[in-house]
């Protein structure tokens, strides 16, 4: 946790929900502005996410994609809805609504990931199989996390499971029967989404750290530059900004390598609306 009180002891106050009982506490200086929301800047930035997701999650069903896709941006949307609560709060009871479902959509991306054989449905030994794994690690590791409140296990698991899903987005691409027939110029697209989803998530840990590593020289600038213009060295902020949309670009680059496997490339394509990537059919399918 990070203690500002010789800093700026005359900003940082208890507000209505008690003290914090989270296992962390980021840079940003607690109730500063309001008795309801801890970190002002950590809270509303996961709005972002949100909405992104919301409308990729509409762009899925507009478009009449696969359940699990638009079932996939209302994960990504509920962990900014849980972090939102959780800056909002400092409560651990809020922190267990942020981390969670980020195991849960990495999880379930992996599904989408392992469940190659064609089609969408949930019919196959395989799909039923996968599902059942899916569940089962999920509730192991909420009953470990209950158990095991330390920040670090569960920032090792979702790394392993980023990391998992790189690994596996690439053996599908290069190594697989399906992944060997789709051209080289999808490859490559496929490959340029989550590839910058990757370092987008990789530049927001680092900026993350600098957070951390130099909380307390930011403090000062804060104070120094005064606010509004201090909120842009919330570090902590601009992880999520950046996780956001290195979430939602690896998420493309999940959606289309699957598609393409269980599917075909040829039925989808992906568009940019207002700069924003969507999964489009490339024609009208009947399923």
């Amino acid at each position: 946790m990070m203690n500002l009180t010789h800093v700026a002891p005359w900003l940082s106050k208890q507000g209505v929900w008690g003290p914090v009982t989270a296992t962390l506490d980021w840079c940003e200086i607690n109730h500063q502005f309001s008795p309801y929301v801890a970190e002002m800047a950590n809270t509303f930035s996961n709005l972002f996410t949100i909405s992104l997701s919301l409308g990729g999650c509409m762009d899925a069903i507009n478009e009449g994609l696969p359940n699990r896709y638009a079932l996939g941006y209302l994960g990504v949307a509920l962990v900014g809805v849980g972090s939102f609560f959780f800056h909002a709060t400092l409560l651990f009871e809020a922190q267990l609504a942020d981390e969670l479902p980020m195991i849960y959509v990495g999880s379930l991306c992996l599904f989408m990931l392992f469940d190659t054989k064609g089609g969408f449905g949930l019919q196959t030994l395989r799909t039923k199989g996968l599902i059942a794994l899916l569940i089962l690690f999920d509730a192991l590791f909420t009953w470990s996390y209950m158990v095991y409140r330390n920040p670090v296990y569960h920032q090792a698991v979702f790394a392993s499971i980023v990391i998992s899903t790189a690994a596996r987005v690439a053996y599908i691409l290069n190594s697989t029967e399906a992944g060997k027939g789709i051209p080289p110029k999808t490859k490559a697209v496929i490959t340029n989404f989550f590839s910058t989803g990757f370092g987008l998530f990789a530049f927001g840990f680092f900026v993350w750290n600098l957070d951390n590593l130099f909380c307390h020289k930011l403090t000062e600038w804060k104070l120094s530059i005064g606010w509004p213009a201090a909120f842009l060295l919330e570090g902590h902020s601009w992880w999520h900004v950046l996780t956001g949309l290195g979430t939602y670009y690896m998420f493309i680059g999940v959606q289309y390598a699957t598609v393409c496997v269980k599917e075909s490339h040829r039925d989808y394509v992906v568009k940019h609306d207002y700069g924003i990537p969507y999964l489009r059919r490339s024609h009208l399918k009947v399923h």
